[in-house]
């Protein structure tokens, strides 16, 4: 092979490298945007780091003695994947993404199936409840099976945000989160 396309394939692989490093983008905002462009679908996983944010469950299964994971699941007639809890019959434990240096607020963009409800809850490094947002119904469904599966937004706001907990599907159920928009702490 020709060493100068060698080269250039290297310089190639280095410079993506290289960006899968860099810091997640800020929109227009302010809000640093996490996508999961480089999360693996469906490999279940105790933890998923993506730029300042850890996420995991909020706490070990009941049920069962497995160990509690997250995973990727993609988001049908797009290409985006989101994160949610791996655990399908432990449901009712949150996922939980820690936000290294906190927030002072949380946007997640959800889709879940079909009679999930959806929370979101903000919380200090102690663990106090700060702000909470809820749909008032279950998650926005299809008008048609051709159509994607709806997305929709919970935000909470507040002062020193350390952690914020996302849940609401039943077992068997999902409620993922596919895109999260945070204002880092001041």
């Amino acid at each position: 092979m020709n060493p100068r396309i060698i080269l250039l394939i290297l310089a190639f692989a280095m410079a993506a490298a290289a960006r899968a490093d860099e810091a997640p983008p800020k929109n227009a905002a302010g809000e640093v945007v996490l996508t999961f462009a480089r999360a693996t679908v469906g490999k279940a996983v105790p933890t998923w780091t993506e730029g300042d944010v850890t996420f995991a469950l909020a706490s070990p299964p009941q049920r069962s003695k497995a160990q509690g994971r997250v995973m990727f699941f993609p988001h049908l007639k797009t290409d985006r994947k989101g994160i949610l809890n791996a655990m399908a019959n432990e449901q009712a434990i949150p996922v939980k993404a820690e936000i290294k240096g906190g927030a002072s607020s949380v946007t997640l963009v959800l889709w879940g199936t079909i009679g999930s409800n959806a929370w979101l809850e903000a919380h200090d490094k102690e663990g106090k409840l700060l702000d909470r947002a809820a749909l008032p119904g279950t998650v926005p469904q299809r008008k048609d099976p051709a159509d994607p599966v709806p997305s929709f937004e919970l935000a909470v706001k507040a002062e020193n945000i350390a952690y914020v907990l996302f849940a609401g599907a039943p077992n068997g159920g999902a409620l993922v989160a596919d895109e999260i928009r945070y204002v880092p702490a001041r």
